[in-house]
Parts: C-alpha cells; sequence; structure tokens
C-alpha cells in the first residue's frame, strides 16, 4: 500500500500546533519520490507559507564519522531543553552506495532528545546525495521551523575537508574534531575549516584530556591567521573543547551559540544570510529541475544512450562527438522554456 494524499490543510494547522504525528506525516510525504506525493508536499508548504513563516536556530553540527556528533548533540539540546527551548533534530544517515539502504542508527545515541516532550528526533537517509546532507534536507528544516521549535539541529554524516554544503543550511555552523586530529596546518587549510563558527574539540576527559587541550590550543593558534569575518562578532570563530559523555564545557558552547545567534539578528547579519540562503537553495532546486526534466525526455535519453553507446565501443569522453551531443540536450532543454511563464494565483 502506497502513501494516502492527506488534507494539507488540516495537515499544516496539526503542525502548526506542534502535532509530532503530522509532523512525521510529513516529512514522510515530503521525502517519498512519488509525483502525486511531491505534488502533495508542495501544496502543504504552500499553506504553511500562507500561515505566516516561523524561524528557528539552525545549527549545524559536522565532524570526522566516530567524533561524537550524536552524544553531542543529545548531550547539548538535553541542555538546551532543560531551559525552556525546543528542539527538532535532523540526523542524517548515510546510504549504502550497493543497496541505497540505510542504518539510520543516530537516533539510539540520542536517548534523551528522543523521549523528551519538547524535543523531536528524525532520521532521514542521504540517498547517496552528497555534502553529508539530504536531498530533502531544506525543506524538513522548514517543517521544523513552522512547527515551532526554537532550534533546529542538523547532524551531518560525517563529512571531510571540502564539504562545506552544510554550512549553507544553517545559521550557526559546528564543526566536531578529535584529540590529535590534526595539528596546526590542518587548521589553516581551507575548506570546511573556513567555515565554521566553532570548532569543538569533543572527548576532552580521561586519558584524551591532555591531549584535547593541546588540539584546541593548535586550532586556535591557526584560526587567529584567518581573515577576520564581517558576520562575526569579535573573538569569533572559537576554538572549544568539551566533553559530550561527562557533560563539561557543554554551557559555553551553548551559551556561544545563543550569543553569535543574537549578535548576528542584531547587526543584520541573520536577515543577509537567510536571504543568501534562499537564493542558494532555488538555484539548486532549478538544478534539481533540469536533472529531472532531461530523465523525462524521450529526446535527451535517446542522445544519452548514443553517448553511452560511443563510449562503450572505445569513443572518448573528450571527442566532439559527445560534446555536439551534450549541446542537443542542452538545445533540447532550453526548447522547454519557451513556453510562456504560468500566471500566478
Amino acid at each position: 500500500m502506497g502513501l494516502r494524499l492527506p488534507d494539507t490543510v488540516k495537515l499544516a494547522a496539526d503542525i502548526r500546533t506542534g502535532d509530532r504525528r503530522a509532523l512525521s506525516a510529513a516529512v514522510t510525504l515530503l521525502e517519498s519520490s512519488r509525483r502525486d506525493h511531491q505534488d502533495a508536499a508542495a501544496e502543504l508548504c504552500d499553506e504553511l507559507v500562507r500561515s505566516g513563516i516561523r524561524e528557528a536556530v539552525r545549527v549545524a553540527i559536522s565532524g570526522a564519522p566516530g567524533v561524537g556528533k550524536s552524544t553531542m548533540i543529545d548531550a547539548l539540546g538535553a541542555g538546551l531543553a532543560g531551559k525552556e527551548h525546543s528542539i527538532a533534530v535532523l540526523a542524517v544517515d548515510p546510504s549504502s552506495v550497493r543497496s541505497g539502504g540505510s542504518i539510520l542508527g543516530d537516533k539510539t545515541r540520542m536517548g534523551r532528545l528522543a523521549s523528551h516532550p519538547r524535543c523531536y528526533v528524525r532520521p532521514s537517509p542521504t540517498s547517496n546525495t552528497l555534502g553529508g546532507v539530504t536531498a530533502k534536507t531544506r525543506e524538513v528544516v522548514f517543517l521544523f521551523e513552522q512547527a515551532g521549535f526554537d532550534y533546529v539541529m542538523i547532524e551531518t554524516t560525517g563529512v571531510g575537508q571540502s564539504e562545506t554544503e552544510v554550512s549553507e543550511y544553517s545559521d550557526v555552523f559546528i564543526l566536531m574534531v578529535a584529540p590529535a586530529g590534526g595539528d596546526e596546518l590542518q587548521g589553516v587549510k581551507r575548506g570546511i575549516i573556513e567555515v565554521a563558527d566553532f570548532l569543538v574539540v569533543n572527548k576532552a576527559d580521561g586519558a584524551l584530556l591532555d591531549s584535547a587541550l593541546a588540539t584546541a590550543s593548535e586550532y586556535g593558534s591557526a584560526i587567529r591567521l584567518y581573515t577576520h569575518r564581517e558576520s562575526d562578532p569579535e573573538g569569533y570563530p572559537k576554538v572549544l573543547s568539551a566533553s559530550a559523555q561527562d557533560e563539561t564545557g557543554l554551557d559555553e558552547i551553548c551559551n556561544c551559540i545563543c550569543h553569535l545567534a543574537e549578535w548576528r539578528k542584531e547587526n543584520g547579519y541573520w536577515s543577509v544570510n537567510r536571504h543568501s540562503q534562499n537564493l542558494r537553495w532555488l538555484h539548486a532546486q532549478l538544478r534539481e529541475v533540469v536533472v529531472q526534466s532531461v530523465g523525462k525526455s524521450v529526446r535527451a535519453q535517446q542522445v544519452i544512450r548514443k553517448m553511452e553507446q560511443e563510449i562503450e565501443t572505445g569513443g572518448s569522453v573528450f571527442g566532439s562527438g559527445v560534446r555536439q551531443h551534450l549541446v542537443a540536450i542542452e538545445l533540447d532543454v532550453a526548447s522547454g522554456l519557451e513556453s510562456p511563464l504560468p500566471e500566478r494565483g
């Protein structure tokens, strides 16, 4: 049995009241690849927009696999919930490149948040989307905000040096590193480190305490070499050490998150960042539409098959024939854009 199409007006109203079942149903609808489900999801989002946009503080947390992201989110979220805040977590889990399946096990490390009345945890597969996030991260975050959560926390799969896309989904971006996870030279490298608002050296406890403090000191020295960003108050980005297991250093992280978000709101950088994010999200949707258009075009698929046959028989991907075929696909897509734009209802 497929997912039944909902009454989107009622579903939107239920989401606005914080109904968790309605929110879960909406996320499932949104993540479905069926065209009728996608149309219903678009109607739902439009209904939520008409009800008035709500905003939450979006906090993205990234870092290498095994650095303790899930445990840290559980500890930070519990701390914020203890201050009467509501928390929604999107835990992104990697999908198998062979089977396409996902374990979706991050929620098991967030026991306190999963059972807290003011918290909601949603595991979601990447479905082989790159950048440490899912194809529908933007839309899921939007649903969380319209459900009235104060904070939306996004846990990535565990990304590398150059995968910075998650910073485009957040107001505050935390990069977690392990003790002895790199010397000063690692801190100077461009990529994910230079877009982070905080570098948190986790596992600063027990036998790893001295190593964690040394790592934090090394990253702190490296970050001071960066050009100051206008969207940062004095002293940011920060390098902090903490232990999610022993729950030390968590209050400082929570306070810094709140301070940075408020400072950016008061100085206009919050709205500038949201505007920039919306434009990037628009262009991401445009790229998705173009890819889908090529997939649905019979002519484009015929041309693609010709290119594949040429490569399979020893042709070069850099040859002029492939280039000509690509131009044919480009013209095919462009011809579909010549029809008049639909009138806004």
